[in-house]
């Protein structure tokens, strides 16, 4: 079984309602999608999903599907793609960087290679711990008492009973009250986190914390920007509330350096920006090693990308701050003829072969910037 082609699609949808970060506000979320074929006809599927062009970081859509094909797709052609982790690292001494790039990469050639066994993809990454796993929500309307209604009804409805608040844009001092508000509304009911996406200096971050943290949030995200790593470590000495690394816990190396000089004590893990889903195991094993919580995190992606996490993360010992796997649950649309299940507060890993998601093509096809004919 050998690889025939890498295709690549940019696909752009829309989504139920903005979801804001302190760079940028998604309306319409981009995706880049690789399809792998093989010799005899059959393929693997993978996503990885970018936040705001350039605003969040340098993996864009448009750099992630040139470097595939143009630097990365070479290394594939040609070979078996069972040997998945000995091919990405031949490709990892070639292609610096370009971690999103990998990754989709990777998780295609692992669709394909457990679609050809007729095995769950978690298979091929040390089996399956868990069968779901928590799922949090981003509270995102900006007014306290819609995001109040909404975390109640979803506690109702046993959706979630983990809540995420953005509150790196706008006024510091505003938004933590408006989270302290949240929290005393939902009590014990739910647990609250924020996360900051690296929006506040330190003397900023030393007032709000403490009153976060005399509030009752359970952690607090990515404070302040990814160089500082000085401040996260002031921050993690001062307060007993978590401080998780997220934008600044990439590559092994960093996230290494992390435990090591306590640049925080938890981590929120993502495959498309360890650089895939082995990197991704590799991070967790650290940071488990450091003794540091885990949070499964998301760029926003669809069904496809979702499946592609939730298969890795079902494979990690535990998730002391749970997911963030809720991307499906923001598209209008999906790329995918079934559905990711959520219940009884939790993702539920797929099963079926590969990442157990059926491929629509023409919504590939409908939604993609500049459809491969090759993909009919």
């Amino acid at each position: 079984m050998k690889i025939r082609s890498v295709d690549m699609c940019i696909l752009d949808i829309p989504i139920v309602r903005p979801h804001q970060l302190a760079m940028h506000t998604i309306t319409e979320q981009s995706i880049v999608v690789a399809c792998i074929t093989n010799d005899e006809g059959l393929e693997g599927w993978a996503e990885v999903a970018t936040i705001g062009g350039a605003s969040y970081g340098e993996g864009t859509p448009e750099a992630i599907k040139a470097n595939v094909d143009t630097y990365i797709t070479p290394h594939l052609i040609g070979k078996d793609p069972i040997y998945f982790s000995k091919i990405m690292f031949e490709v990892s001494k070639s292609v610096r960087g370009n971690q999103f790039a990998k990754a989709v990469v990777e998780g295609a050639m692992i669709d394909l290679a457990a679609k050809s066994k007729n095995v769950p993809a978690y298979e091929l990454l040390g089996g399956k711990i868990h069968d779901s796993l928590p799922l949090a929500w981003t509270l995102a309307s900006g007014d306290t008492e819609k995001d109040i209604e909404e975390a109640k009804e979803f506690l109702r409805i046993k959706r979630h009973k983990i809540f995420k608040l953005k509150i790196g844009k706008g006024d510091p001092y505003k938004n933590v009250d408006h989270v302290l508000k949240i929290i005393s509304a939902l009590g014990d009911q739910a647990r609250v986190t924020v996360d900051v996406n690296q929006a506040w200096n330190e003397k900023t971050a030393n007032y709000c914390i403490e009153a976060l943290q005399e509030g009752g949030v359970a952690m607090v995200e990515q404070p302040l920007p990814t160089w500082d790593f000085e401040g996260m470590a002031r921050l993690t000495e001062r307060f007993k509330v978590p401080i998780m690394a997220d934008e600044s816990a990439n590559s092994v190396h960093e996230v290494y350096q992390i435990a090591k000089h306590r640049f925080g004590n938890s981590i929120a893990l993502k495959p498309c920006k360890h650089g895939g889903l082995l990197e991704t195991k590799k991070a967790a094993a650290i940071a488990e090693g450091a003794g540091f919580g885990l949070y499964g995190g998301t760029m926003i992606e669809s069904s496809l990308g979702t499946a592609v996490c939730a298969s890795v993360y079902a494979t990690i010992s535990e998730f002391e701050f749970g997911t963030e796997l809720f991307g499906p649950m923001l598209f209008k649309d999906k790329i995918t003829v079934n559905d990711i299940q959520f219940e009884n507060f939790e993702i539920v890993i797929p099963e079926g072969p590969g990442f157990g998601m059926v491929i629509d093509k023409e919504k590939v096809k409908h939604y993609s910037r500049e459809y491969s004919h090759s993909l009919t």
